[in-house]
C-alpha cells in the first residue's frame, strides 16, 4: 500500500481504527498483483500502529471484492503464475487471522469468489440488506480451494455444499443466517462505528487474547490444509476447462458444458 494518489488500497486512522479501503472499483476491488500488495503492506501497518486497537476494512464501488483478477490471470501463463496467486491468498487470510487486533468487514454490495474468503476472515462482518454473495469458481472451473480454509468454518455445513456447487446468488439476510457474516444491516456504517465503541472497551492484549481463543482451531486447521490446497489449487490453472471458463465469462457467454 501506498500513501499515493492512484493507491488502490487506501490507508486512515480514525478513532483509533484502522480504516483500509479497497479502492480499485474498475475492477470490482479484484485480488491484482498490486491491490494484494498494498493490502497485506497496510494490515502490516495496522498491527504495527501502536495507536491502532482494530481494523475496518472497506470498499468503494459497488463490490466488496470480485476475487481473483481473472483478466491479469488471462493475460499471463494460468499455469506459471497460479502458484504465485495461491501464495498470495493465503498470506491475506492468514495475516488477517493472526493479527492481533479485530478486523471488522464493513460491506455495501456485492461479494464474489475470493473475497468471500477475505470476509470470512474478518473476526466481524457487517453487510448492507442490499448486498449479494456468491461463489462462482465451479462456473469457470475452478472450486473455492485456498478460500475453504475460512469459509468452511464459517458456513453451515449444507450451505456451504449448496453454494460452493451450485455458484447461485444469495443476499444479506441469507449470509447471516448460514453464518458467513455477523449482521445484515439497513446501515453498515452506523452499525460498525457501533461496534467499534465496543470494542474501543476492551484492552489491547484482552482483545488479541480472545481473538487468538476464537480462531486457535482454525488456525490449526488453516496451517494444516493449505500447503496442500495451495498445489490442488494451482495444478487447475491452465487446464482446458479452466481456460474455458475463463474464455467465456470474458466473451460474456455459457460456457461450452453449460446446459
Amino acid at each position: 500500500m501506498s500513501d499515493t494518489a492512484d493507491a488502490v488500497v487506501r490507508y486512515e486512522v480514525a478513532d483509533r481504527f484502522a480504516v483500509v479501503t479497497l479502492d480499485s472499483p474498475h475492477n470490482r476491488n479484484a485480488l491484482s498483483a498490486r491491490l494484494v500488495r498494498e493490502l497485506l503492506v497496510a494490515l502490516a501497518r495496522a498491527g504495527d500502529d501502536e495507536r491502532v486497537r482494530g481494523v475496518v476494512l472497506t470498499h468503494t464501488g459497488n463490490t466488496f471484492c470480485a476475487g481473483a483478477d481473472l483478466k491479469e490471470a488471462l493475460d499471463a501463463d494460468p499455469a506459471a503464475a497460479a502458484d504465485i496467486r495461491t501464495r498470495w491468498m493465503i498470506d491475506v487470510l492468514r495475516t488477517i487471522l493472526v493479527l492481533p487486533k479485530p478486523v471488522l468487514a464493513q460491506v455495501n454490495g456485492n461479494v464474489r469468489a475470493g473475497g468471500m474468503g477475505l470476509l470470512a476472515a474478518c473476526d466481524i462482518a457487517v453487510a448492507g440488506r442490499d448486498s449479494s454473495f456468491a461463489l462462482t469458481e465451479a462456473r469457470i472451473g475452478l472450486a473455492p480451494f485456498m478460500i475453504s480454509l475460512t469459509l468452511l468454518p464459517r458456513m453451515s455445513p449444507r450451505a456451504a455444499a449448496r453454494y460452493f456447487q451450485t455458484g447461485e446468488k444469495f443476499d444479506a439476510a441469507e449470509a447471516e443466517r448460514i453464518g458467513l457474516i455477523t449482521l445484515a444491516a439497513d446501515d453498515p456504517a452506523a452499525a460498525v462505528e457501533r461496534l467499534r465503541g465496543e470494542l474501543r472497551l476492551g484492552s489491547p492484549q484482552g482483545l488479541a487474547e480472545s481473538k487468538r481463543l476464537v480462531n486457535a482451531a482454525l488456525l490449526a486447521e488453516f496451517d494444516r490444509g493449505a500447503e496442500e490446497l495451495a498445489k490442488r489449487s494451482a495444478s487447475y490453472f491452465g487446464t482446458p476447462e479452466v481456460v474455458e471458463g475463463m474464455t467465456a465469462f470474458f466473451q460474456r457467454r455459457p460456457p461450452a458444458w453449460a446446459e
